[in-house]
């Protein structure tokens, strides 16, 4: 599992990065909805940089 950064917005609602994986961000209304869709974020950010020859940054 990834370490993510939660960001409470000044609007309501999460904002979460992924550290090891610069561009990789998600949001949502309450922290299991922002996790939930961080896991998703991160599974597609990986398929991309695969797709893309990219190497996918270690743990």
């Amino acid at each position: 599992m990834r370490q993510v950064i939660l960001i409470p917005d000044p609007d309501g609602g999460f904002v979460v990065e992924v550290p090891s994986l610069p561009g990789c961000y998600s949001q949502g209304e309450t922290v299991e909805e922002a996790l939930a869709n961080i896991r998703e974020a991160i599974d597609l950010h990986i398929a991309s940089m695969t797709a893309h020859g990219e190497e996918v940054p270690a743990i």
